[in-house]
């Protein structure tokens, strides 16, 4: 199934596309301290707004090809590899904590001179986005946090073995234990995880997918880099004080879409109605089948209600 993301423009450098991946044109951007590995959809024409999409915790761009797809008579798309994800490579200083991800997009947004944009992030992509809409609303026009990994404590059991990637010895430990562990089993019980229902995953979705987790498992730093992630997670949801990630969603101006699934084993259901009250400028769309990654899952619903958004900041501007 390909996914119809094409070539960056001709400021960026080419690299190696990855056997089995959705993006026939990935590109890497020098940012400082990381290179990060773009994917862009071409617009159906010309003149449409700028869009970017960051993704979750052991996710990439390819996580955003079916809702780019379905968004590209609305959106000018690029979907953005955090570091130490997908096809960019760890960070010069190791940091991988939610504002460090920030940052890599900041430079990014910057220097491709994309903003302000409509900004997309699911789960640690939600989080990241939230940060930093709070702290660069000159960068964002619109929010859609889909499952946004803002604090929730105590967060429900299933995501529990996610959490635990952040204790020091759990991530190597993980690493002996499945060692000999088929990777079409690991890569099954990843969607179990994620999906609200796997088993409407096609064949040949399904082979990308374990082709990916097999690639991503084989490089040196994968799980030192979600190990790492994790902890700054982690770190995100205990902090205190005005920078903490609820505070910074009440500061968010730009208008948001929340998307929940009530199948998230990740991110509970329960936190919609906080998220609801936090950002000023809200409204919600609740999918009862969906998990935790409902782009991929719905993303017929969830580029609709998308364009829902962007019809009522439209009558917004309009009015005198």
């Amino acid at each position: 199934m390909s996914s119809g993301l094409s070539e960056m423009p001709e400021t960026v450098i080419p690299d190696e596309i990855p056997a089995g991946a959705d993006a026939p044109g990935l590109r890497d951007l020098a940012v400082p301290g990381c290179d990060l590995h773009i994917a862009a959809m071409p617009p159906e024409r010309a003149g449409l707004p700028p869009a970017v999409f960051v993704h979750g915790l052991g996710g990439s761009t390819q996580n955003w090809a079916l809702l780019m797809e379905r968004l590209a008579g609305d959106v000018d798309g690029h979907a953005v590899d955090l570091p130490g994800f997908g096809q960019s490579p760890p960070p010069d200083d190791a940091d991988l904590s939610v504002t460090a991800h920030m940052r890599a997009v900041v430079d990014y947004l910057e220097l491709a001179g994309r903003g302000p944009v409509h900004l997309f992030g699911n789960s640690l992509g939600g989080a990241v986005a939230t940060r930093l809409a709070a702290l660069r609303p000159d960068l964002v026009r619109t929010l859609t946090l889909i499952s946004p990994a803002l604090p929730e404590l105590p967060p429900q059991r299933t995501a529990l073995p996610t959490g635990l990637l952040a204790v020091p010895g759990i991530p190597a430990a993980f690493t002996r234990l499945t060692r000999n562990q088929p990777v079409e089993q690991q890569t099954e019980g990843l969607l179990d995880l994620c999906y609200g229902d796997p088993g409407q995953i096609d064949a040949e979705r399904r082979r990308q997918l374990v082709d990916e987790y097999q690639r991503r498992m084989a490089l040196p730093y994968t799980m030192d880099v979600l190990a790492r992630t994790a902890r700054g997670i982690v770190r995100a949801y205990t902090e205190r004080g005005p920078q903490t990630l609820w505070r910074q969603a009440e500061q968010v101006t730009a208008p948001v879409l929340l998307v929940y699934g009530l199948r998230d084993k990740l991110v509970s259901y329960r936190m919609a109605r906080r998220a609801g009250l936090a950002f000023r400028d809200s409204r919600l769309l609740v999918l009862p089948e969906a998990g935790h990654v409902a782009m991929m899952e719905y993303p017929e619903l969830v580029a609709g209600q998308f364009r829902e958004l962007l019809a009522g900041v439209a009558r917004v501007a309009a009015q005198p």
